[in-house]
């Protein structure tokens, strides 16, 4: 009798043994799943973040190339800084585009502009080719260094 119950306990141990074997293999498949997860998450990110710094660059050139008005490209610069993360790293970098942007982001644009009083809309106007004409040569200075940014520059 002692022999069928050291027995059956052998076979309890081994079964539970294996069931421990089993999960820990499933641990470990679920946290190489998560891993993967995570590093195709990064990976998009970091394309979305490339992405992002491609259309800053675009734009700056074409800031540079009078294929886009100061005021327009500094906005879509800076509103795209803001989306990857990077706006204040590079409002230091870039203080002037920043300057004007604080000039312009309040703005209004498409039909609220034309809902507003012609002189409410030529004092706005005024404010905003004030701040271009003093800091023309900066933004531009700062679109070219812009037009060369990569994400090795913003670490």
């Amino acid at each position: 009798m002692t022999t069928a119950f050291i027995l059956l306990a052998i076979i309890i141990v081994v079964a539970l043994a294996a069931y421990a074997g089993y999960l820990l293999i499933k641990v470990r498949k679920q946290e190489q799943l998560q891993a993967k997860l995570k590093q195709e998450q990064a990976d998009a990110a970091k394309a979305k973040a490339n992405e992002l710094l491609d259309n800053i660059r675009y734009i700056a050139t074409a800031m540079l190339e009078e294929r886009c008005e100061l005021s327009e490209g500094v906005m879509r610069i800076v509103k795209l800084s803001q989306l990857v993360g990077l706006s204040e790293l590079i409002a230091s970098q870039y203080p002037a585009t920043f300057q004007h942007f604080e000039v312009i982001k309040a703005h209004p644009i498409k039909e609220q502009r034309k809902a507003l009083e012609k002189q409410q809309r030529m004092k706005l106007d005024f404010a905003r080719m004030r701040s271009e004409s003093e800091l023309e040569v900066k933004i531009l200075e700062e679109a070219k260094r812009l037009s060369e940014l990569n994400s090795e520059s913003l670490h």
